[in-house]
Parts: C-alpha cells; sequence; structure tokens
C-alpha cells in the first residue's frame, strides 16, 4: 500500500503527517522530521509519498491552526487505527474521552477503557501513540498529579495543558 504524507508547521515545530485512503495514519511532532517520515514509513512498511495537497492534508493543517489559536476543542478527522490496535487503540480511544482543558491519570484511563488495573499498559499505548495532539495523550498525568512524560518534552506537555487552561480562561 501508498501512503502520503505532509510535514505541516506549527507553533510547537514540524508536524509530520501520513495518511491512506482510510483517513490519517499518523502524526508525529517531529524536531527531526525525516527521522519520523523514515520510522513511520516501517512502522506501515509502505512507501511514503508526498502529499499533492489533498483535502485530508489541508483539514489536518486548519484543524491544527484552530488548536493551536485556541478554538477547536476537539479534532473531528477520519483516523486510520491500523498502527494502534488492541489495548492500545482502547486506551487511546478513552484518552479522546478527556475533556479539552483537563487532565486525567493514567489509572482513571484504564478504567475509563473498562480495565482499571492497566495503567502501565496505558502509559504504552500514550507513549507509543500514533496520533500526537489530535488524541490528545498530552493530557494525561500521573496520580500523584505530577505532568510525567510527554515523547521525553515535559515542556511541551505542559506548554500544550496550559494552552487549553488558557483558552478556556482557567
Amino acid at each position: 500500500m501508498t501512503y502520503r504524507y505532509a510535514i505541516l508547521s506549527t507553533p510547537v515545530g514540524d508536524a509530520v503527517s501520513a495518511f491512506s485512503d482510510e483517513g490519517l495514519v499518523a502524526l508525529r511532532l517531529a524536531a527531526e522530521p525525516e527521522w519520523a517520515l523514515e520510522s513511520v514509513s516501517r512502522e506501515l512498511r509502505g512507501a511514503l509519498l508526498p502529499d499533492d495537497g489533498s483535502d485530508a492534508a489541508e483539514e489536518l493543517a486548519a484543524q491544527l491552526e484552530g488548536y493551536f489559536a485556541g478554538e477547536r476543542r476537539r479534532f473531528d478527522l477520519a483516523l486510520d487505527w491500523r498502527l494502534a490496535t488492541g489495548f492500545t487503540r482502547e486506551a487511546l480511544e478513552a484518552v479522546r474521552e478527556i475533556p479539552y482543558g483537563t487532565t486525567a491519570s493514567y489509572g482513571e484511563v484504564a478504567a475509563m477503557a473498562g480495565r482499571p488495573r492497566a495503567a502501565r499498559a496505558v502509559g504504552t499505548a500514550c507513549r507509543t501513540t500514533p496520533y500526537s495532539l489530535i488524541v490528545p495523550v498530552h493530557r494525561v498525568i500521573r496520580a500523584d498529579g505530577t505532568i510525567g512524560g510527554y515523547g521525553g518534552d515535559i515542556e511541551l506537555k505542559r506548554h500544550l495543558i496550559e494552552l487549553e487552561q488558557d483558552a478556556l480562561g482557567a
């Protein structure tokens, strides 16, 4: 199968996106877009060709712009879940239910996903999500209320949480 990709500029750096005919397959914030492209291509076991200005890429760009402007609370895109299956997908779908501007613990997300003892597995799902920002794993924090990790960039996680809270006037 052939996939398309687009590299979109955001206020927090480049976002590498990959699309199939079914929808968005991956979105990765990447300091090095070439590395992210190579990684996604390897995971998909397929070629990534430059997007030719498709409606999907344009819609993603518009929704990201709205999110960073504090105007969009939830992403509304067709997702192709092929890189997230089983409990990972269940956990990530539960994460999507965390309201904008709020947080939930890994244990709370595990309970939301129907597996209350699977907090560590939720952490793994968040760490390996194919959908940065689109599935708001930055809203998942430790049980003690501390931020926890975010792909090694705790400051970015803090920034995204604060962006949402500021947009709400919290």
